[in-house]
This record gives structure tokens, C-alpha cells and sequence, in this order.
């Protein structure tokens, strides 16, 4: 199966302008942006058939293209990640059996993180859609709830059932937990939603039919818009290694980034 990564990054983000291009200092003292360390994070993945930054702004453009990335020019009117990515596909008539969003706010994330959710894809063929997990521990489960106690959106979590079948995703941290009546030592029932999804391209095609959902416009998720319309989300649990993993989602966040690679 012909399998592309498409990073759909946009400039007027509306909590964090111009966030691609925002700089990030590595141990060695050399800086780079946003969406160059999101496109190697992309180029370390095994089995890949193309990479490529997807965007409507001539400034991501500029920067992509001088790094070395392949860039598809999308229209100002994609509303999300994932509409942004059917309308890549369509504008560079790219020839995929599996399309890999990957986004531009996600420079940790691990190539281990995509290919077992491509491996897990492949292996269901009634899955249309799927997206990874990955359970918290504590002192990530620290980062949400402070977020959310400073009023700042962080991380999202993910709710599904024994068949692996997303139940909801919420910017709340959910399901609602009393983390003193836990054991130290114990696993915590919560899921960080990890910013990466796989479609078959028919997916993709359902999914710019449909209007935006009520619950996708109030919590501001686009996956929203397959569960509303009764699709099925395939949530793969993927393991962190002991590497720490965390989207960049405000300014507070580059520290925070910038420890984790530090690390």
C-alpha cells in the first residue's frame, strides 16, 4: 500500500499565530522551526512513500521549501487539519492507498507512533479511520490538569471502548479521576490523544461532505465530525518508551518542548 504523510500547518491560527514557524533552540544552540522539526519528525518514519507540508500561507511555504520540503498549496478556507489534507490530496492528485496526518504542532512525536498506527490500519481492513493513544502518566496527567486549572487548552484525551472504538475526544481531561485514591504504582485510566491520524482516501471524501458538527465546533476537534456521522475512529495504544511527548499548543508550551529535546 502506497502510504504519503501530509502536515498541514496554517499561519492565522487563532490561539497561537504564526505558530509553524515559530523557532525552537536545540542543545547545540541551533534553532529551527516549528514545521522543519515536525517535517523530520515525519522524514524518520520507516515505509513511507512522500512526505509533504501542506498549507495556504506563501510564508510556511518560503520556509518549507528552504529546508528541503516537498509543499502542496491548499485554499484559506480549510477549516482543520483533516480538510486540509483531502483537499492536498486532490490539488496534487497524489496516488495514495493511506494518508498519514501528521501535525505541524507535534515535534515529539515518535516514528514508532506512526508506524504502528499504519501497521495497525493495514491489518483492519474495515478501518477507514484510525488515530493513536497513549496512556498518561503522572507527570503528564500534571501538564492537563494544570492547564486546564490556568485556563490554558492543552492536551486531549480520548474515551473509547474494548473494541478499540473511539467513544468521544474532549479538550477536558476525561474521564474525570480522584488521583489521590490512586496507588502510586498504578496505571491511570486516561489517554492522551496523540495529533496524528490515518485515512483511506475514501474517508477523506466522506468526510468534506459532511458539515461541521455541532460537538466538533464546541470542543474544536475535527474528529469530531466522523463519530457525529457514525463512523467509526480505530483509537491504536501505542507506547511512549520512555520518551515524553507533548504538542506545542501555546507559547508556554516552547519550554516545555525544548526541555523534553534537551532530554
Amino acid at each position: 500500500m502506497k502510504t504519503v504523510i501530509i502536515i498541514p500547518a496554517r499561519y492565522a491560527s487563532t490561539r497561537y499565530p504564526g505558530k509553524p514557524l515559530v523557532e525552537l533552540t536545540l542543545p547545540d544552540g541551533a534553532r529551527k522551526s516549528l514545521i522543519q522539526l515536525s517535517w523530520e519528525a515525519a522524514c524518520r518514519v520507516t515505509g513511507i512513500d512522500g512526505v509533504y507540508v501542506a498549507t495556504d500561507d506563501v510564508r510556511i511555504r518560503d520556509a518549507s521549501n528552504a529546508f528541503g520540503a516537498d509543499v502542496i498549496m491548499t485554499s484559506e478556507t480549510c477549516r482543520n487539519g483533516t480538510e486540509r489534507c483531502a483537499e492536498a490530496l486532490a490539488n496534487a492528485t497524489l496516488d495514495a492507498d493511506l494518508i498519514v496526518n501528521l501535525q505541524g504542532d507535534a515535534p515529539l512525536t515518535p516514528h514508532w507512533f506512526v508506524e504502528d498506527l499504519i501497521a495497525a490500519i493495514k491489518q483492519d481492513e474495515a478501518a477507514q479511520m484510525a488515530t493513536p493513544v497513549l496512556r498518561l502518566d503522572r507527570l503528564t496527567y500534571g501538564h492537563f490538569t494544570t492547564d486546564r486549572r490556568e485556563g490554558r487548552v492543552g492536551g486531549t484525551t480520548a474515551i473509547f471502548d474494548k473494541n478499540n472504538h473511539a467513544l468521544y475526544f474532549s479538550k477536558e481531561v476525561v474521564p474525570f479521576m480522584d488521583l489521590e485514591k490512586w496507588p502510586a504504582d498504578a496505571e491511570l485510566p486516561v489517554f492522551h490523544h496523540v495529533g496524528v491520524y490515518a485515512y483511506r482516501p475514501t474517508a477523506l471524501s466522506a468526510y468534506m461532505s459532511w458539515p461541521e458538527g455541532t460537538l466538533e465546533r464546541i470542543e474544536g476537534l475535527e474528529q469530531l465530525r466522523f463519530l457525529e456521522n457514525g463512523e467509526t475512529v480505530k483509537c491504536v495504544e501505542v507506547e511512549g518508551r520512555g520518551r515524553v511527548f507533548w504538542e506545542l499548543n501555546n507559547p508556554e508550551d516552547v519550554a516545555r518542548i525544548e526541555g523534553v529535546i534537551e532530554q
